[in-house]
């Protein structure tokens, strides 16, 4: 299956217009119908990186590189591409965010 295969099954899944999908990542209607037919050879990283936020996988995933990751690992490899993004004083709150979360875990057995 193809990146533009995947998006066509992802966006309809969702029940998403190629507008919605437009919106959601910042470019045309046109070029997501692009992506979606092959006509478009290489699109940035960028977005399919936003792709990939917005349908909620991992970029692996969405490229046909691990078409069985699960659910979860899509989460967990979205949420640290977002984390990336962060300044190092914002990494270190969340850092103690989930430090806290994992004490409380291991205090309620």
């Amino acid at each position: 299956m193809t990146l533009g295969e995947r998006i066509h099954r992802l966006r309809l899944e969702r029940e998403e217009s190629l507008q919605d999908v437009a919106d959601a990542v910042g470019v045309s209607k046109a070029h997501i119908w692009q992506i979606e037919k092959g006509r478009a050879d290489n699109p940035a990283m960028a977005l399919v990186k936003a792709l990939a936020d917005h349908f909620r996988v991992t970029v692996s995933s969405l490229v046909g590189e691990d078409v069985d990751a699960e659910p979860a690992d899509s989460d967990l490899a979205r949420m640290f591409r977002q984390v990336k993004e962060l300044d190092p004083g914002d990494r270190y709150v969340l850092d103690q965010m989930l430090q806290a979360f994992r004490q409380k875990k291991k205090a309620l057995g």
